[in-house]
């Protein structure tokens, strides 16, 4: 079992509300260029932008609306509605522009959403704002993100280095997992080698728990645990981190570098060193590349992405195109 990185070469086609992506397309014509920031590495994935509202034919400016009764899972069931600020109801409008976009994610093959809280359509957590106790999550549009599963990423969490880190490398492990083909104990056995120390930081009880699930398997039941494994694992994948755990793993995965090379990194610092988050996400961009380059797997980031043209050398597992 080689211990190695998983490489994938396609870029993740990640949804994404559009008013996050510097389109004037909010209730009072306004948008936020979230991406940014990221730089060089937004062409890494495959951006695709949607607004619930303009599908649903509101148009932009447009009376901001909120949801009556309920919650957004509510107005699919009919116990609540949508309304806007003059009263009129626009539930059926919603509900249309809702489908539309969830049809394109679907068309573009998208796993993960970046989400806008507040909104009482792209909503999830939160659907109004902050300083206003009026609405119920999740909303119209969030309802539905959250019934197909998508990996759902929160707008401002990519404005940090050490968030949107965190957030990437457990959307590169679960896109990696879940398309993966795993039809027996040995396979699922390998998976879990890749995915086993993140997971441990994540959640360490758990992991563990897991960890002596699997070697109990046995060969009758193994097509069955083999499918509730992996779908407790992707929910698993969905749940952010902390600083904490991310510097105590960088640490211990340093340590293992150190060990297995015989050499050292310099500008890794240990977990008690005194520095802000944006030199943590350094620190782990750097220890991810230099075990990338020495064919040693960084089990706080298994799965990373390289361009086809750019790979230099031979990984362990390269994901074919979709």
């Amino acid at each position: 079992m080689e211990n190695k990185a998983v490489v994938i070469s396609d870029r993740i086609a990640i949804g994404i509300s559009s008013c996050c992506m510097g389109c004037p397309v909010r209730y009072n014509a306004k948008g936020f260029d979230l991406l940014k920031g990221l730089g060089r590495e937004k062409g890494d994935f495959k951006w695709c932008p949607v607004c619930p509202e303009c599908m649903a034919g509101l148009g932009v400016p447009r009376d901001p609306i909120h949801i009556t009764g309920g919650d957004g899972t509510m107005v699919w069931s009919g116990e609540a509605e949508v309304k806007n600020r003059r009263g009129a109801r626009v539930t059926e409008e919603v509900k249309d522009g809702a489908d539309d976009c969830i049809r394109a994610l679907k068309r573009a093959g998208a796993v993960a959403y970046v989400y806008m809280d507040g909104s009482p359509t792209c909503g999830v957590y939160r659907t109004s704002l902050k300083d206003q106790k009026r609405g119920n999550p999740p909303g119209v549009f969030g309802a539905l993100l959250l019934e197909n599963g998508f990996f759902l990423i929160p707008a401002a969490d990519i404005q940090s280095p050490i968030k949107w880190w965190d957030w990437r490398r457990r959307l590169m492990a679960f896109y990696w997992l879940k398309n993966l083909q795993i039809e027996n104990k040995d396979q699922l056995y390998s998976a879990w080698h890749k995915l086993k120390f993140l997971s441990q930081e994540i959640d360490e009880p758990w992991a563990r728990e897991m960890g002596r699930k699997l070697a109990a398997m046995g060969k009758e039941t193994e097509g069955e645990f083999i499918e509730a494994f992996k779908n407790e694992l992707l929910d698993l994948l969905r749940r952010p981190s902390n600083l904490r755990r991310i510097k105590n793993s960088l640490w211990k995965n340093y340590s293992y570098y150190r060990k297995a090379k015989g050499k050292s990194v310099e500008a890794i610092n240990s977990p008690e060193f005194k520095r802000n988050v944006t030199a943590v996400a350094k620190e782990l961009l750097l220890m991810e590349r230099t075990s990338f380059e020495e064919d040693l797997l960084f089990g706080s980031s298994p799965v990373i992405y390289r361009e086809k043209r750019r790979m230099k050398v031979n990984t362990s597992e390269v994901e074919p195109a979709k």
